[in-house]
């Protein structure tokens, strides 16, 4: 499709046909707006068009950045990677990487002309409409929050302009977008299919269900009553997070998988539409993931996405359940990565970790670490999460995988659960079911009794950082926390690895001095959007 520039253009009844109606339809001759609405698979096919504006973040640039390199959680192996704009202080409104300003609009236009014209159409039985609708209801609720997220208070597109409109519109307030989102959800809720992905057909499998909308609500209330967006920290609003999450949990559609079969949760050749999947973009069968990401020794791999020490260090002890930084955890420096928390060899490549069937080498001098190849490892670790190992892409015939980009699963809802409820009512007993969970399904203990509500917040942060590890979390994690001077103004560290004969010795090295300011609490808006909009739109404060 054509991307429209103008922001003007993006929230308007185009004028110009040919841009607005170039959607991927078999004949690909629809230039009239009335052969849309009149027909039943093009009126469908529109909105089927909408659920492109989901994202896939495996690979934003098409060299293999991801937004874990954007925070504390990983370096990318290709220093000039635009990415980098976010931790080295030349980001701005004339230079921005992953804005999506414009994106969101364009989607948002489409979603709104479904919504006003898909009531008249031919869409055929015309029983379907509602749950169509409902659809575009979730649609239209993702895309503002994907700009709430980024920018804060946001015009809200609620319907589709005309050129005549004044275009020149002022932000609605934060509250407002929040209160437009969550009734979008609500709508949607109570339109698309009942339950999760269980509960429909297996031609619908992958659309929007009554679990998505849900999940959508959830997070979208816990970021609003997040510090960012609540600094007076009411209460009431926490509640409102909580609240929605349980929802979720209440209705009984999803579930955790098992450590065994965790790995698979993102590999839809084997666990597809899997129980703890709540909503997925589209599934790609490629096997560029692990192209860019695998150790450099494997058929020429990348090695883009290099976790940090600090990601690392985050993974508690399993036989204590402790932190490493605990000297009563367990924790021996000489072996760190002994009787660690499973995750840590599921989400991480370690040195010695196996791979594709032999050892990964990122000891000074190993196949994995040779600072020649500007690929190689910068931290001593290389990401796993994600990876499919059966996925070939050497010489001969590749071998691709089927692979969603998971936007919603019940992990996470039980974590936005978990710290809404602390903050709202402080470690009850219902904070702690909530975030033991996640830990006992991979065998690790408990959390203790007895902690207190700031122990509690801290601990649930962690427990995030290490769950969601590159899932774009952790990103906006740090700034609804207003933690980003403390987390990401600072240097990230790797492990420097020797070996003599068969012992290992492992130091701490700096890689990367990060700087984070106030401003970048919120992206800028782009400028050329500012010179569209001079009277009202204004830029966020400090860019």
């Amino acid at each position: 499709m054509k991307k429209i520039l103008s922001f003007l253009l993006l929230i308007s009844l185009i004028a110009c046909k040919d841009d607005y109606l170039e959607f991927d339809f078999t004949d690909g001759n629809i230039r009239d707006e009335a052969d849309v609405w009149n027909s039943d698979r093009n009126a469908r096919g529109f909105l089927s068009n909408v659920y492109f504006g989901i994202f896939n973040r495996y690979n934003l640039d098409g060299n293999g950045s991801m937004f874990s390199q954007a925070s504390d959680e990983a370096v990318n192996s290709n220093l000039s990677s635009n990415i980098n704009i976010f931790n080295n202080d030349t980001w701005g409104s004339l230079r921005t990487n992953d804005d999506q300003y414009v994106n969101m609009y364009d989607y948002l236009r489409r979603a709104n002309m479904f919504l006003e014209k898909s009531p008249g159409s031919a869409i055929t039985p015309a029983t379907d409409i509602p749950r169509l609708r409902g659809e575009a209801f979730f649609l239209r609720a993702m895309f503002h929050f994907e700009l709430m997220r980024r920018y804060g208070p946001i015009v809200l597109a609620t319907r589709s302009y005309k050129l005549s409109d004044d275009l020149d519109l002022p932000r609605n307030s934060l509250d407002e977008v929040v209160a437009h989102i969550v009734r979008d959800c609500d709508s949607a809720a109570v339109m698309v299919t009942p339950g999760g992905l269980v509960d429909q057909a297996a031609g619908d499998k992958g659309r929007i269900g009554q679990t998505a909308a849900l999940a959508l609500k959830a997070r979208t209330l816990l970021y609003a009553a997040s510090p960012l967006n609540n600094p007076t920290g009411e209460a009431a609003k926490w509640q409102r997070a909580a609240d929605a999450a349980k929802v979720i949990m209440t209705l009984n559609k999803h579930s955790l998988l098992t450590q065994a079969v965790l790995p698979n949760l993102w590999n839809y050749g084997s666990q597809a539409y899997n129980a703890e999947v709540i909503f997925a973009g589209q599934t790609d069968n490629n096997n560029t993931l692990e192209l860019n990401n695998a150790p450099i020794s494997y058929d020429g791999a990348r090695g883009r996405t290099n976790p940090t020490q600090e990601l690392v260090d985050a993974f508690d002890m399993r036989t204590s359940g402790k932190p490493i930084a605990d000297p009563t955890s367990g924790y021996n420096p000489a072996n760190p990565y002994n009787d660690r928390d499973p995750r840590l060899a599921l989400f991480v490549i370690l040195n010695n970790s196996t791979f594709k069937g032999r050892a990964v080498e990122t000891f000074d001098g190993g196949k994995d670490n040779v600072p020649t190849n500007l690929n190689s490892t910068k931290t001593g670790y290389y990401m796993r999460k994600f990876m499919i190992e059966s996925a070939f892409w050497g010489v001969g015939t590749a071998i691709n995988v089927r692979r969603p980009w998971v936007i919603f699963r019940y992990a996470e809802v039980l974590l936005n659960h978990a710290e809404a409820l602390n903050e709202a009512q402080g470690p009850v007993a219902d904070v702690y079911s909530s975030v033991n969970l996640i830990r006992t399904r991979v065998g690790m203990p408990a959390l203790p009794a007895g902690l207190t509500k700031d122990q509690m917040r801290e601990r649930i942060q962690k427990e995030r950082q290490v769950e969601l590890c590159f899932e774009d979390q952790r990103f906006y994690d740090v700034r609804r926390w207003k933690k980003g001077e403390q987390l990401f103004n600072r240097a990230v560290t790797g492990m420097r690895i020797t070996r003599t004969g068969t012992t290992f010795t492992y130091t701490r090295f700096p890689v990367e001095t990060r700087i984070f300011s106030e401003k970048m609490y919120r992206f800028p808006i782009p400028q050329a959007e500012l010179n569209r909009a001079p009277k009202n739109l204004k830029q966020n404060v400090g860019w």
